[in-house]
């Protein structure tokens, strides 16, 4: 039996055993130090991507739950999220603003980077895990290949006229690819784009072979025929694709680091506010309405509270440390 990487049913099964669905609905006034302050989710990704539908559903649920406060998104997309990431390190540690992200701007960027705007740990109080996430390795409709093993095959045949697109460099996209090339033996050429829409534009155009997108975006693209499913980089097959394997399932270990997307307060948020904050977005994130999205994404739910995400963040940045120094990339 295929084993699936949604779990949506023991998930809802351990949240309802929590009283999670049962608790009566909040007051933002009971929570959030300013009554009347609208919340703010700063998202530094482009608007339609599947972090941004993702973010948009959390303030709407969140938004639900205070009693309709006002819950606002804000995308302040760039510079491999530097410049959302930066907004919400220099607010205030009030809660009223919150950064909505995807596991670049802790675990990858501080190791890519000698100097950021922002400190990964002291400006940044982790929140919530809203779902975990990965990417899929998808061909241009066009490429001469259909799986992994004809991939390698072309690639060892054909040196140095393989490409693949990155949603940014440094990003998941691109790390992947560059554990695939060192987990195979083939060299790739590097061609980054300005987001994940970009990217995916120009796979579907044939302008590049291969991707690994979000699993969100492959999976429409898949299903509509406009990419082809070449494996999951996740440990387990995608929900969504139940017929695509796993990258390791074809023989090749080691790119199966799953993602996620999380939010976090500013640094210094007291520990009573980062729990009262915490237990509402852990709340939302594992309401039906929010599992819903994060299955059809292909996705994950997860909803850990402050301190297991917190754990996750550290562990996570160690991992990719460790893949980043192997690979020898550095972007400034």
């Amino acid at each position: 039996m295929v084993r699936k990487y949604t779990r949506r049913s023991s998930l809802a099964m351990s949240a309802c055993a929590l009283g999670l669905f049962g608790t009566a609905t909040a007051s933002a006034d009971e929570v959030w130090p300013q009554p009347g302050k609208p919340i703010r989710i700063v998202v530094p990704l482009p608007a339609g991507s599947g972090s941004d539908v993702a973010a948009r559903m959390l303030g709407k649920l969140m938004s639900d739950e205070l009693k309709g406060h006002p819950v606002i998104i804000e995308n302040k997309p760039g510079a491999s999220t530097f410049i959302g990431a930066q907004d919400v390190a220099r607010s205030a540690p009030d809660g009223h603003s919150l950064l909505y992200t995807i596991v670049i701007t802790h675990t990858q960027n501080p190791h890519l980077y000698a100097k950021l705007p922002y400190d990964p740990v002291k400006d940044f109080t982790p929140l919530a895990q809203v779902m975990k996430s990965a990417t899929v390795l998808i061909a241009s409709p066009n490429a001469p290949f259909g799986n992994l093993k004809e991939l390698v095959a072309y690639g060892k045949a054909n040196p140095d006229k393989l490409n693949y697109a990155s949603y940014s460099p440094g990003s998941t996209s691109h790390l992947n690819a560059e554990l695939l090339q060192m987990r195979t033996g083939i060299k790739m050429l590097h061609v980054p784009y300005k987001g994940a829409t970009d990217a995916s534009r120009a796979l579907v155009a044939g302008d590049v072979q291969i991707y690994f997108d979000g699993t969100a975006s492959a999976v429409g693209l898949i299903k509509a025929g406009k990419a082809k499913g070449i494996g999951a980089a996740t440990p387990t097959r995608v929900s969504a694709l139940p017929d695509l394997p796993t990258i390791q399932e074809q023989g090749v270990d080691g790119i199966n680091i799953v993602g996620w997307q999380g939010v976090f307060g500013a640094g210094k948020m007291s520990p009573a506010l980062t729990e009262k904050v915490s237990a509402v977005l852990s709340k939302v994130s594992r309401s039906k309405e929010m599992l819903a999205l994060i299955e059809t994404q292909g996705n994950e739910a997860s909803g850990a509270g402050a301190a297991e995400f917190a754990r996750i963040v550290a562990s996570d940045s160690t991992k990719w440390g460790e893949v980043i120094k192997a690979a020898g990339i550095k972007l400034d």
